[in-house]
């Protein structure tokens, strides 16, 4: 199956298990860590066809992903020597497809690189759509770049030995999408077991087209590309308070998604009933709804350090029912403070 992300000359499709071989010519270097990597990358390395391929392995969690790997990256390729017709392959998750994709984009002021995602979260958002970056002390993400790959291979097989806690966090992804965008994507997530290879194909598949679709739209996340950060503004503050390391990402925007809907309820913009729709939802693949709140201020000031606020105002995106949303700038502190209250 062959999803294409229509970008005008940064066009490139999604592969969905159509991996085969990769006759790429150049230099190569694989980027990915030291867990995927015992895993895949002998199987990846029979599928490359290539003047010379090397290997560059990181540690493995978000806690690695920042400006310290990138150097370490970029000293590899340079010792490599790869040059401007060169290709990085990021094999692995959000992290590793972040990572490669940023360090793609500054080396010799940009490079090709591929993404070969090996969690369900990568295979459904972070592989697609060209975000790139890594964390620091303020926040999460706040340094990268929009850059493009040249092609995504989403391949089923590579889900089979996630641990369940991961694929749940990748599940949590999907009922993002699902609750933004599509009805009825989210009852078939419902009544579905994703451990049946064709049902989990239908689901990347859908959330690879309604992201190719949004992307279209608005690469660089000036208008509706935002829609996909239902839930995260809440989740990179959980993140960032746990050092990244008490939550994976997925199960952060899962908490996020419930603390959004908490303050969709206050504005009126969904019912009760459909908060504890998502909510059972989110619960049914063993995703993390709570957070305990030490202190409502601190966590509402961490706000105005993500990079979705704006002229000192919070940009929240939140549900309409379920299957729309919307984008709201003018949400009263004293409301916001009260949803985090909900979660002391």
């Amino acid at each position: 199956m062959q999803i294409n992300i229509d970008l005008k000359e940064n066009s490139y499709p999604v592969f969905i298990d159509e991996l085969k071989a990769l006759d790429i010519g150049g230099k190569v270097a694989i980027i990915t860590n030291s867990k995927v990597g015992g895993l895949y990358v002998k199987d990846i390395l029979n599928l490359i066809k290539a003047d010379e391929i090397f290997v560059v392995t990181l540690p493995d969690g978000e806690q690695y992903k920042n400006l310290s790997s990138i150097e370490q990256i970029l000293e590899q390729l340079f010792i490599s020597k790869l040059e401007r017709n060169s290709t990085l392959i990021a094999l692995g998750g959000g992290v590793i497809s972040d990572m490669t994709g940023f360090a793609a984009s500054i080396y010799e002021r940009g490079i090709k690189f591929i993404n070969i995602p090996t969690t369900l979260l990568a295979q459904v958002d972070a592989s697609v759509g060209g975000k790139t970056g890594v964390n620091n002390k303020f926040g999460k993400n706040l340094i990268g770049t929009f850059y493009q790959p040249r092609a995504v291979y989403c391949e089923t097989k590579f889900l089979k030995s996630l641990p369940s806690r991961e694929f749940s966090a990748g599940v949590a992804e999907a009922i993002k999408m699902a609750v933004m965008f599509d009805k009825d994507l989210f009852y078939f997530m419902q009544n579905s077991d994703l451990n049946d290879d064709e049902a989990l194909k239908n689901v990347i598949a859908k959330c690879v087209s309604l992201k190719a679709a949004v992307v279209a739209k608005d690469e660089k996340e000036g208008g509706i590309r935002a829609v996909l950060n239902y839930g995260h503004t809440f989740a990179h503050v959980i993140e960032m308070q746990t050092n990244y390391t008490g939550f994976l990402h997925g199960e952060a925007v899962a908490i996020g998604i419930n603390m959004a809907n908490h303050l969709a309820l206050k504005l009126g913009l969904i019912s009760k009933d459909e908060l504890e729709t998502v909510k059972k939802l989110l619960c049914k693949f063993g995703l993390p709804v709570n957070y305990e709140i030490k202190d409502e201020f601190e966590f509402y000031n961490a706000f105005f350090l993500d990079k979705k606020s704006q002229n000192s105002k919070i940009k929240f995106i939140l549900p309409k029912g379920i299957g729309d949303f919307c984008m709201k700038n003018d949400i009263s502190k004293e409301i916001v403070l009260d949803t985090l209250r909900e979660f002391k």
